[in-house]
C-alpha cells in the first residue's frame, strides 16, 4: 500500500472556490469546462451551468497514479460496502479496494485515506460554487431554485462524510487523543461558500449537533425553494422535493430522531412520484440496475462523453459488474454477497436470483445471466445485480454507459419501518411485511417478536435490498452492530474479522495534510484503526 508522501499526492483537499482550505491551491470546477464562480455572477446561463457541477463530480475520475479506486461517488459507495460483512470479494491482486476490506493502511498518511477526504470536499466545493454568486435577500425565484439545488447537494455530501468521519465508541480505539482531547461525536470542518482562507486555517471539527443543524438548515432552504427551479432543468440527476424529504429522513435517522425520520420517509412515499422496482426491472439482463427506472429518486448517468466511460476500466461498471470481459470485477476480484446474508433470502424472494446460487441449490442455474461462459467462471454467491450497458459484456464503450442509483424509493420504506419499530416494534414489523409482500415475496413473514430482533431483520432485508449501494455501513455504525465475517464461508482468510460492536475502522481518519495545515484539527485526529483486528477461524 503506497504512502501518501510521494509528491503528487501531498496536497490539501478543502477547496474554497479559488482558494484551498490549507494550501492556496488554484481550483476550478471538475467539469472540464473551466467555469468558475467569477465567470457566472450576473449570468443566468452561467449560473444554470454550475448546476452540472455536483452531478458531474459523481463520476469524476480523480486518479493520478496506478491506484484505480478513485473513480467518484460510486467508489465511496463501494468502499463503505467492503467495510461491512455484506460484500465479500475474491482475493485478487487486481483488487484496489483491499486496504479497506482488510483494514490496512487506514492511517492519516496513506493515499487511501486521502481519497475520501479530498473527494467529499471537492464535491462540497461544487455545491458551494452554485451558492456563491446568489444572495438570497435579492435573488429572483429562478435563482432561488438554483440555490435550493446547491443546498440539497451540499447537504447530501456533508451527511455522507459526517457519518463516515464521526468518531463513535468502538472495541479497539480510544475517544481520547494523545493530546488529551475527547473526540466523541466530532465530524468534519464545515466549509461554506462564505468561508475565508483565514477561517479555513483554523476550522475545527463540527460536533454532531452542529453538523446536523447545518445540514438541516440546508435542507430546509432546499425544501422551501426547490419547486422554483425551472422545469426544463429538472432531471434524474437533480434533487427534487422527494429527494429532499429522503435526505431529511436520512438525517433524522443519523441523529436518532426516529419520529421525524418516519415522517419524512412517508412524505417521500406519499408524493407517489416513485414506485419500487419490479421483478422484471431488477432481473433484466440488458437493463437491470443500469438504467433509470421509476424507483430511482436520484441517480448518475455515464454517457459516451463521460471520461470514466472512456477509461475503459476506472468506472462504476468495471468495478461493480462481474459480467464483463474488460472490467476489473470480471478479472479476479469478483463481487459476492456474503454467504450469511445470502442465506437470509428465502427462495421465494426474487432478489435471490441477483446472485449465483451455490452448487446443489434448487436455484442453481435458474438465475438470469448474460452469457453462460461468464456465469460458469463465477464463484458461488457472485453478484449478478449490476449489468453492463445493454448487457454488452465485451465492448467497454457500450458496457460502461450505465446509470446507477444514489437514492431509491425502497430506502424510504425501510427507513419508515425501522424508525417506527424503535417506538412500536409490532407496527414496524407490519410495515416490513407489507413492503416485502407487495414488492419482493408475497409469502414473506417476519418470524421475530422482540424489538431488537425485528429491527435486526429490517436491517438484514435492507442490506439485501441495497447490496452494492453503500448504505449498510451507516446502519451498522449508527446501531453499534458487530461485523462478523466468520459467519460466512466466502471471505478471504485475512478479512475474516469479528468485532464487538461497530468496527474501529468505520471512524475514518482525517487526511494528514489538512490536519497539519488546519490549526483547528491539531490534536483532534481519529485514531488509526489499521491492523487492530486479527482474523478469526
Amino acid at each position: 500500500m503506497k504512502n501518501i508522501f510521494n509528491g503528487k499526492h501531498f496536497v490539501a483537499a478543502l477547496a474554497l472556490g479559488s482558494l484551498s482550505l490549507a494550501g492556496c491551491i488554484e481550483e476550478t470546477l471538475p467539469l472540464g469546462s473551466g467555469i468558475t464562480s467569477g465567470q457566472v455572477e450576473g449570468s443566468d446561463k452561467g449560473a444554470a451551468a454550475l448546476l452540472n457541477g455536483p452531478s458531474a463530480i459523481i463520476t469524476d475520475v480523480f486518479t493520478t497514479s496506478d491506484n484505480h479506486y478513485d473513480w467518484g461517488y460510486g467508489a465511496l459507495m463501494h468502499i463503505r460496502d467492503v467495510m461491512t460483512a455484506d460484500m465479500a470479494i475474491v482475493n485478487s491482486t487486481y483488487n484496489h479496494f483491499s486496504g479497506w476490506s482488510s483494514n490496512e493502511a487506514q492511517a492519516e498518511d496513506y493515499q487511501i485515506t486521502a481519497f475520501p477526504f479530498q473527494y467529499y470536499y471537492k464535491a462540497i466545493q461544487t455545491a458551494n460554487e452554485i451558492l456563491r454568486p446568489i444572495d438570497p435577500e435579492t435573488a429572483s425565484d429562478e435563482e432561488m431554485g438554483y440555490y435550493a439545488v446547491g443546498s440539497a447537494w451540499r447537504a447530501l455530501f456533508y451527511l455522507d462524510a459526517a457519518r463516515m468521519y464521526e468518531f463513535l465508541p468502538n472495541d479497539k480505539t480510544s475517544n481520547i487523543t494523545p493530546e488529551g482531547n475527547d473526540i466523541t461525536n466530532l465530524t468534519l470542518p464545515i466549509v461554506t461558500e462564505k468561508t475565508t482562507e483565514k477561517e479555513a486555517r483554523n476550522n475545527p471539527r463540527a460536533t454532531r449537533e452542529q453538523m446536523a443543524a447545518f445540514i438541516e438548515n440546508d435542507l430546509n432552504v432546499a425544501e422551501e425553494n426547490i419547486e422554483l427551479l425551472p422545469e426544463e432543468l429538472v432531471n434524474s440527476a437533480t434533487p427534487d422535493l422527494a429527494v429532499i424529504y429522503g435526505l431529511k429522513a436520512r438525517l433524522y435517522m443519523w441523529v436518532e430522531d426516529y419520529p421525524k425520520a418516519a415522517e419524512y420517509a412517508r412524505k417521500a412515499i406519499d408524493l407517489e412520484w416513485y414506485a419500487p422496482m419490479t421483478r422484471e426491472e431488477c432481473l433484466n439482463t440488458a437493463t437491470g440496475f443500469n438504467t433509470i427506472v421509476d424507483s430511482w429518486m436520484l441517480s448518475s448517468q455515464q454517457v459516451a462523453e463521460t471520461y470514466a466511460v472512456n477509461t475503459g476500466i476506472i468506472c462504476w461498471t468495471s468495478w461493480m459488474s462481474n459480467e464483463t470481459l474488460y472490467g476489473y470485477s470480471g478479472h479476479g476480484p469478483f463481487l459476492m454477497i456474503s454467504s450469511d446474508l445470502y442465506n437470509k433470502i428465502t427462495d421465494g424472494d426474487f432478489r435471490k436470483l441477483l446472485f449465483k446460487a451455490p452448487a446443489g441449490s434448487p436455484l442453481a442455474g435458474t438465475e438470469p445471466t448474460i452469457y453462460p461462459k461468464l456465469y460458469s467462471r463465477f464463484p458461488d454467491y457472485a453478484s449478478l445485480k449490476f449489468r453492463p450497458g445493454n448487457g454488452n459484456y465485451s465492448d467497454s464503450k457500450t458496457g460502461n454507459m450505465t446509470s446507477f442509483p444514489l437514492m431509491r424509493i425502497e430506502e424510504m420504506y425501510f427507513i419508515e419501518a425501522e424508525a417506527v419499530a424503535h417506538d412500536n416494534a409490532n407496527r414496524g414489523k407490519t410495515l416490513l411485511e407489507n413492503f416485502m409482500k407487495d414488492y419482493r415475496n408475497e409469502s414473506y413473514t417476519c418470524k421475530y417478536r422482540t424489538q431488537e430482533t425485528i429491527i435486526r431483520e429490517i436491517i438484514a432485508q435492507k442490506s439485501i435490498e441495497f447490496f452494492g449501494e453503500g448504505l449498510s455501513f451507516f446502519d451498522i455504525k449508527r446501531l453499534n452492530y458487530s461485523v462478523d465475517r466468520s459467519l460466512s464461508s466466502n471471505f478471504s482468510g485475512n478479512e475474516k474479522f469479528r468485532t464487538e460492536g461497530r468496527p474501529a475502522w468505520m471512524n475514518f481518519c482525517l487526511m494528514y495534510s489538512e490536519r497539519i495545515n488546519n490549526k483547528g484539527l491539531q490534536g483532534f485526529q481519529n485514531p488509526d484503526p489499521s491492523g487492530k483486528y486479527a482474523p478469526v477461524d
